[in-house]
């Protein structure tokens, strides 16, 4: 199948755009109704669905609330080929890339900040761990809070929150199966099936699997992944309902380590085929994780239900690669020969064999919740009050980071392995208890206020692997959201917010540390927002302005010897923002665009000279065009395109070093045909249609510098049948 499919892409890229070209040209006919219908799936950042759990306010429509998020429904993702989490930063202006390689765990920056995976994600609402592959296949949607995300969670770093949201039975039959090609010779198979049993269908049953054999167009990264989920549901009643739901993955696949400065230059954008992972003695990264949930809903009144849902996440990683890391320069220029943050001005660097084999991570949540409506004197309420209890137990073994040679850019150097685990890793225990109440308060009949409060309780211990710096703490904190919404218009809203974030840690167990093992005060971030809504039949559209303020540790003094350093409060991160965005419809028109502007920048420091710079990897400009034309020649043929620009991020902490900002275009058809029972749906898109050699992204991550290319030029296709 991938020989046949295989084809020169330059044709294919001048083939598409020919065509979407042509149907621009064409005359454009009125079907405002069919357009609805058509176009829905293609949406992006438009007119969001009624309600979006991570918002927190449950039954309220997300279009009432006052905060700005973004949901992508499984369609959606499937019409623009998404097949990661990471891929959201095609789409969302205050959404970018933090360190996302291939055959990797996937990172985001939401509003200029690196979501924390162990504690800015969840499932279904509740906390899960991100630190492994997800699959989307068995996701209904994925929603992305953004903003401070102490309403919805105990700590967590700033910027958003991110939920899955998995597929559950439906009301109606479904029968779905789904083969995929991508460039190189990926492909998948996957069935997705849903149906109702029992007297008065009481019974629901929902199946995902899916199977995929992974090569793509980066070499020496081929591996393969699998998915079985199952959800089901059993209605007791008008007023009691009982899903349960359980799903295992499996993914196995070599990573992709990135580039870096060249010296102090920055090198020409590299091939983006080229694998530096690519010893003989290279092993994938593997990656299991098995997760469980039961949720119990019973209506109380009419206007007042209960919620109980626990859940458990077991998750097994292999974690390994021929990582470069800094270089030690065989011709030293004459101010020295070690360059710890950097490859070398001549192309090589330190080549190290990373394993971290058997790691083990299992989280348990259970949350009890309850939620229903109720009035003071003039006021109504809408509350929701509960608590949730999780905890999370990390075992990992002594890992290898032991230097293998020297590689070089060009991937061609061959080392020795050196597979010993002489380092140890740091097993770590933790329990919450978090206590919750939000309310909205319908103050008259176009305002409302609304308040969050979130009390946490942790009690954390960590200990390395051979049993030394053993510590624990028990911080506890409060974190407040309040907010104003005024409907001015109907179906126009505008709003102010202020809350606040906690992440907390403890000063490193190690001898150089005046404090080691101490706990430190807790960071609370702190987020003001003025926003704007609005929506109308063929029209949506947000603006928000935003100001966040994270408070950050540093290590204060020499550190070069024993009792010569204190982690403490270093100054802070401030991030102030604008964020707009809207969607249209226009004749056969589906119209979307989304910009950010962002001006994050250090302040407070106690090295006066970081003061106004600049965080790595954060671009000041973003836009995100997106345009869906349904053909009125062709029925049920819809052409799609997009465009993704980022301005210039930084390399170094000192700014000294900066990539330039990148343009990215993608083109894509989806194709509808009815033959009797069955619906056939083709999807096909070419991803950087330009093929345009830029780096994506920078982040600085583990103390060095890493420089990661644009994805190449890739062709996909496949075709969806169902009932």
């Amino acid at each position: 199948m991938a020989t046949t499919l295989r084809f020169d892409a330059q044709r294919a890229c001048c083939a598409a755009a020919l065509l979407l070209a042509t149907a621009v040209s064409a005359q454009t006919t009125t079907r405002a109704a069919e357009a609805d219908a058509a176009l829905a799936p293609v949406k992006i950042t438009g007119r969001a669905p009624p309600t979006a759990a991570v918002a927190g306010f449950g039954d309220i429509p997300l279009s009432r609330a006052p905060l700005q998020a973004s949901v992508y429904d499984a369609e959606q993702l499937q019409d623009a080929g998404v097949q990661r989490l990471s891929e959201l930063a095609r789409f969302d202006p205050a959404v970018s890339n933090a360190y996302n390689p291939e055959g990797y765990i996937d990172y985001l920056t939401v509003r200029g900040f690196v979501l924390d995976n162990r504690y800015n994600f969840r499932r279904d609402g509740l906390p899960i761990n991100a630190e492994t592959s997800i699959p989307l296949d068995n996701k209904a949607r994925l929603e992305v809070l953004k903003g401070t995300s102490g309403i919805q969670a105990g700590t967590s770093a700033p910027g958003g929150i991110v939920n899955y949201v998995v597929k559950r039975p439906l009301e109606t039959p479904l029968r779905s199966a789904t083969l995929a090609w991508r460039e190189h010779g990926s492909v998948l198979g996957a069935v997705d099936l849903s149906d109702r049993f029992g007297n008065d269908r009481a019974f629901g049953l929902r199946l995902n699997a899916a199977a995929e054999h992974l090569d793509p167009l980066l070499r020496d990264a081929r591996g393969d992944r699998n998915l079985l989920a199952v959800a089901g549901d059993w209605r007791l009643g008008n007023d009691t309902l009982l899903e349960a739901e359980i799903e295992h993955s499996h993914r196995s696949q070599p990573s992709q380590p990135g580039f870096s400065l060249l010296g102090d230059a920055v090198p020409t954008p590299v091939d983006p085929r080229i694998n530096l992972n690519n010893q003989p003695w290279t092993l994938p990264n593997v990656f299991d994780g098995t997760t469980a949930s039961l949720r119990w809903e019973q209506r109380l009144t009419p206007d007042w239900r209960f919620t109980a849902h626990a859940a458990r996440q077991q998750l097994r990683t292999d974690d390994r690669a021929a990582f470069p890391f800094g270089c030690t320069d065989p011709n030293p220029p004459p101010d020295g020969a070690y360059y710890p943050d950097r490859f070398c001005p001549n192309g090589t660097f330190d080549l190290y064999d990373f394993r971290s084999e058997d790691e083990q991570r299992r989280s348990d949540a259970i949350d009890l919740s309850l939620q229903g409506r109720l009035a003071t004197g003039s006021l109504r309420h809408e509350l929701t009050a509960g608590v949730l209890r999780s905890r999370v137990r990390v075992r990992l073994q002594p890992q290898a980071f032991n230097f293998a040679g020297t590689g070089n850019v060009q991937g061609t150097a061959v080392t020795a392995p050196a597979p010993l685990p002489l380092a140890p890793s740091t097993d770590r225990d933790e329990d919450s208890t978090e206590l919750y109440l939000r309310d909205a308060i319908a103050l008259s009949e176009r305002t409302t206020g609304w308040i969050g409060l979130r009390h946490t309780r942790l009690a954390r211990s960590s200990v390395l692997t051979d049993g030394t710096a053993a510590t624990d703490y028990s911080p506890s904190f409060t974190t407040p959201w309040v907010a104003v919404s005024y409907a001015f218009m109907p179906d126009q809203l505008v709003y102010a917010s202020w809350g606040e974030g906690v992440e907390s840690e403890v000063a490193p167990n190690l001898p150089r540390y005046t404090n080691q093992g101490q706990p430190l005060p807790a960071l609370k971030s702190r987020q003001t927002e003025i926003g704007l809504k609005g929506a109308s039949q063929n029209l949506s559209w947000n603006l928000a302005a935003f100001d966040i303020e994270r408070p950050l540790f540093g290590d204060i003094g020499t550190c070069d010897a024993d009792a010569t350093c204190t982690r403490a409060r270093d100054g802070s991160e401030r991030h102030r923002g604008i964020e707009i965005g809207g969607r249209m419809l226009l004749h056969d028109w589906t119209l979307e665009a989304g910009a950010q502007w962002l001006h994050a920048r250090r302040e407070g420091a106690q090295d006066p000279s970081l003061n106004g710079l600049e965080p790595t990897n954060v671009p000041a400009r973003t836009l995100k065009l997106h345009a869906a034309y349904a053909v009125p020649q062709v029925a049920s043929l819809t052409l799609l395109g997009g465009a993704a620009y980022e301005s210039a991020r930084k390399i170094l902490p000192d700014n000294s070093a900066e990539i330039p900002g990148w343009t990215r275009f993608d083109l894509g058809a989806r194709y509808e045909l009815k033959q009797g029972q069955r619906r056939w749906t083709l999807r096909a898109g070419i991803d950087n249609v330009f093929d345009r050699r830029e780096w994506r992204e920078s982040p600085y991550q583990f103390g060095h510098a890493y420089l990661f290319p644009l994805a190449p030029r890739t062709l996909w296709v496949g075709v969806e049948v169902g009932l």
